[in-house]
C-alpha cells in the first residue's frame, strides 16, 4: 500500500496529518518538508520578541516527537524538485517516493518589493522560525525599525516592537492600517493607538531604495524624503508557493486551484492551506486552515466531504487597540455603521436587505462582543 504523503510540515500539514489520524490509524503516512520540521505556531512569530521569547520557546514539539506521535515516516530538510503525477511519484534531493494520496501544503513565500539600493537584499521578512530567529539576533536594544506594511503582521510587528523599546517606523502606501480588512474608523483607531504606543506611523508612503549608512541604512521613501534604520522588515504579503504544482501541470491561478474537496485538477492530488485557491479564493488565515484540514482528512479516509466555513472572524494581535473583524463577504457592498463605546469602537457592516454581513471590533472593552455579533450574522441590524 502506497502511503498518503503530505508535503509541508507548518500548521496545514501537520493539522492534516493529525486529523486523519483520528479516522485512519496504520495506514503508511509520510510528511516531507524543506525545513526541521519542528511544530510551532506561526502565528506567535509577530508578537514573541517584546515577550523574550526565543525561537527554541515557540516550538510545541521537535519532529521527531510529531512523527511519533502521527506513525509516520518524516523527512526533513528534504526539498521536493518534481512531481511525476501520472506515475504517482515525487521526486527529493534524496531520491524518489511513490504515493497513493498526494496533499499539497505548501505555504506561501514573502512578497518582494522592487527596491533600488546597494542594501536592497537587506529588507528581511520573517516566514519561518529561522527568519524570527536571524531577526531577533539583529533586534538590539533601542534598535531603529523601519517595517513595510500596514497590514495585519505589520502592524502586530510595530506593536510588539514598539513594547519592547525599539524605536518603530510603520510605512504603507495606504492611507490607514488594516486598509484591506477592515472599515476605515477600525484602521484610523489602530493607527492612533500604535502611534500613542511610540510608533511613527507615515501613511501614504512607500519605500523606493534601501543603501548602506555609517550605521544601518538610508531608506529614500517615494517624496524623496529619507529616513534611517539598522533593521528593515517587509511585511506587504506572501505568494502562495505554485511553482512545482505549476511543473507539474496542475492547474494554478492565484495559488493551487481546487475544488470545495480541496481536489486539484490531477487525479489523487491535494491542496491545503496557504498555497491554495478554494474555489477562486485564496484562505490563509489558522481557522480557515483548520477548517479544510478536517474536511480533507475524512475525504482521504474515504468519506468524501465538502468544505465548509462558518463565520470565523480575524484576531489582529496589537495590544495597544485590541481588534476582531468579520469581514463582509467579498464583492458585498455594505454601509458601515459604527457606534463608539467606553471600551473601543463596534462597526457594523449592514448590507443592502439591512441584515448584518459583517462586523469589526476595535478596543479591548468591545472585543469580547465577538460571539454575539457573530450569531446576529444574517439578522436584521
Amino acid at each position: 500500500m502506497q502511503p498518503l504523503v503530505i508535503i509541508g510540515a507548518g500548521l496545514a500539514g501537520y493539522t492534516l496529518a493529525r486529523e486523519w489520524r483520528k479516522h485512519d490509524a496504520h495506514s503508511p503516512l509520510t510528511l516531507v518538508c524543506a525545513d526541521h520540521g519542528d511544530f510551532y505556531a506561526k502565528p506567535m512569530l509577530s508578537n514573541a520578541f517584546a515577550q523574550h521569547k526565543e525561537p527554541e520557546r515557540l516550538i510545541n514539539a521537535p519532529a521527531a516527537q510529531m512523527a511519533e506521535q502521527l506513525g509516520a515516516r518524516l523527512l526533513s530538510e528534504t526539498r521536493v524538485e518534481a512531481l511525476d503525477i501520472a506515475a504517482q511519484r515525487i521526486t527529493t534531493a534524496a531520491g524518489t517516493l511513490e504515493y497513493g494520496a498526494l496533499v499539497l501544503a505548501l505555504g506561501a513565500d514573502p512578497i518582494r518589493l522592487p527596491l533600488a539600493g546597494d542594501a536592497a537584499a537587506a529588507v528581511l521578512s520573517v516566514n519561518d522560525l529561522d527568519d524570527y530567529r536571524r531577526l531577533r539576533g539583529l533586534l538590539k536594544p533601542a534598535a531603529r525599525v523601519a517595517i513595510l506594511g500596514g497590514g495585519l503582521i505589520g502592524c502586530e510587528f510595530a506593536n510588539d516592537f514598539a513594547g519592547a523599546g525599539l524605536a518603530v517606523t510603520l510605512l504603507d502606501p495606504a492611507p490607514r492600517p488594516l486598509a484591506s480588512l477592515a472599515p476605515a474608523a477600525v484602521g484610523e483607531r489602530l493607527a492612533a493607538a500604535l502611534v500613542a504606543h511610540g510608533v511613527d506611523w507615515r501613511p501614504g508612503r512607500a519605500l523606493r531604495a534601501v543603501e548602506h549608512a555609517a550605521t544601518g541604512y538610508r531608506l529614500t521613501l517615494d517624496d524623496g524624503s529619507e529616513l534611517f534604520a539598522d533593521v528593515v522588515l517587509s511585511a506587504v504579503g506572501l505568494r502562495p508557493r505554485t511553482q512545482l504544482a505549476q511543473a507539474a501541470g496542475l492547474a494554478t491561478a492565484r495559488g493551487i486551484v481546487v475544488d470545495g474537496g480541496l481536489r486539484s485538477s490531477a487525479p489523487a492530488v491535494y491542496a491545503l492551506g496557504d498555497c491554495a485557491e478554494i474555489e477562486g479564493r485564496v484562505r490563509a488565515y489558522v481557522m480557515p486552515i483548520m477548517q479544510t484540514a478536517r474536511a480533507l482528512a475524512q475525504t482521504l479516509a474515504g468519506t468524501p466531504s465538502h468544505v465548509a466555513f462558518p463565520p470565523m472572524p480575524v484576531v489582529v494581535k496589537t495590544p495597544a487597540c485590541p481588534i476582531v473583524v468579520e469581514p463582509p463577504a467579498a464583492g458585498l457592498a455594505v454601509d458601515w455603521r459604527y457606534e463608539e463605546l467606553a471600551g473601543g469602537l463596534i462597526a457594523r457592516g449592514v448590507a443592502a436587505d439591512g441584515t448584518l454581513a459583517g462586523f469589526a471590533l476595535a478596543g479591548s472593552g468591545v472585543v469580547g462582543q465577538r460571539n454575539a455579533l457573530v450569531k446576529a450574522l444574517g439578522a436584521p441590524v
